[in-house]
């Protein structure tokens, strides 16, 4: 097994920054906002022919109840999952109380642990070190993780003091994401995302909270069901461009948008309390604008009467007509009503994206939809189409070579869509039809 590495402090000491920089990536959302980070954040990193496995974690304040308290749960999960704890410090601020309280507590684990003093840039080394002395750890580091100084070294005497490198250098890491259906939970803030989250993997691996807006990062979790494995991506709630005032939400908004880019199928939440907003059909086209697979999971489903359900179904038709290829599902992420039915709905979507298509076929079925409905004319001239190939996958791009093709009215695009959708059965994706000169 690779060695988990816990990354705990208090708010604002650096942990996220030192995150990206073990991992090589910009994973972690980063600012110098205190309380960034709430929810765990896993990421993978390689020393020498090795490889460790690096949480960041919300900052510990020592507060039990509210969404301090909630956050404080995630991070104490992870400190109990790690093999070694790298306790991060300001070395500008120095020693403070906080910082005296969570090295008691942390010895009391009896975890092996590191001080690491970050924010140590263009400073007198001995003099930073000097004050956090007084805490009794065997290993001290001191970094600055925003210059990436300092990191090689650190991560070299962690392995070395887990004394376990000669178990793990055979390790490889070929591609964690082969043959993974990666998956976006997307929404509003508050519909509940993160529930559903949680609901799928049986855990409370997600913050959640009546409060709008508490998940800020996009979260990666790897899960598997039916021995299919997913990559399941929490996002952030994206609300009106006018509501966004902060610069946090506005980076949160553009991880949330870079999520759906790299997903297979986006899962998109809707509050069925609430109704069918604006927002949620604007997430709809950011969706589709990006070619990808669509699941629609209407949330809070139970203890609404006959009534409003009959209304929700009825906007459903009324404002997504424009998606009758995506699978409606009707949930209870809270208490787990018909969550089983979404991943199958999600299979269906990946596989229906990623298929490979054969040009006979697809030739045929041109032919079959042609010979029923031909296209209009162009200045009084036909229009030839004449075979068919696969252009792309991820969404379906279907390539129909022909002539004057350049004026094929977009209902008549539609019509061949709505046709290969049918005889292939590509449910749960666009499809996109693209028209070349012979």
């Amino acid at each position: 097994m690779s060695p988990i590495i816990a990354l705990v402090g208090r708010p604002n000491v650096g942990k996220s920054t030192l995150f990206n920089s073990l991992t090589r990536t910009r994973n972690a959302l980063v600012a110098d906002v205190p309380g960034l980070t709430r929810d765990r954040q896993y990421g993978i990193g390689q020393y020498g022919p090795g490889h460790y496995i690096v949480i960041d974690t919300g900052g510990l304040t020592g507060d039990k109840i509210g969404l301090n308290g909630l956050v404080e749960c995630q991070s104490w999960r992870a400190i109990k999952e790690a093999d070694t704890i790298l306790l991060l410090v300001d070395g500008r601020s120095g020693l403070t109380v906080t910082d005296e309280e969570i090295a008691g507590k942390l010895r009391r684990t009896g975890k092996l642990i590191h001080l690491v003093i970050n924010k140590a840039e263009d400073c007198n080394l001995d003099l930073v070190s000097a004050d956090f002395h007084n805490l009794g750890f065997e290993h001290v580091h001191v970094i600055a993780a925003a210059h990436n100084q300092g990191i090689e070294s650190l991560i070299g005497e962690v392995f070395t003091s887990l004394d376990g490198i000669d178990n793990i250098v055979d390790i490889e890491i070929n591609d964690p994401l082969e043959g993974v259906i990666r998956l976006a939970v997307v929404g509003r803030p508050n519909v509940g995302k993160s529930t559903l989250i949680n609901c799928l993997l049986g855990e409370e691996r997600m913050l959640v909270c009546d409060i709008p807006g508490i998940t800020r990062d996009s979260i990666a979790i790897p899960f598997e069901y039916d021995s299919q494995r997913y990559l399941l991506i929490d996002t952030a709630g994206v609300r009106r461009r006018s509501r966004v005032n902060e610069t946090v939400e506005k980076f949160s908004i553009i991880k949330t948008l870079q999520a759906i880019e790299q997903a297979h199928v986006a899962v998109l939440v809707l509050d069925a309390k609430q109704g069918i907003s604006d927002q949620d059909a604007s997430l709809l086209g950011l969706v589709l604008e990006r070619g990808r697979a669509l699941v629609i999971a209407v949330n809070k489903w139970d203890h609404l009467d006959i009534g409003i359900r009959s209304q929700v179904k009825s906007d459903l038709c009324r404002r997504l007509g424009f998606i009758k290829f995506a699978r409606v599902h009707f949930i209870s992420a809270l208490h787990g009503t018909n969550v089983g039915g979404l991943l199958d709905a999600v299979c269906e979507a990946y596989t229906a994206a990623t298929c490979k298509l054969s040009t006979p076929e697809l030739t045929s079925i041109l032919e079959e939809t042609v010979a029923t409905y031909q296209p209009p004319l162009v200045r009084g001239r036909s229009v030839k189409l004449r075979y068919a190939h696969q252009g792309g996958r991820n969404p379906p791009i279907i390539v129909i070579h022909g002539s004057r093709v350049k004026n094929i009215p977009e209902a008549y695009r539609r019509y061949l869509v709505n046709a290969y959708r049918k005889h292939l059965h590509l449910w749960g994706t666009p499809i996109r039809v693209e028209f070349r000169s012979s």
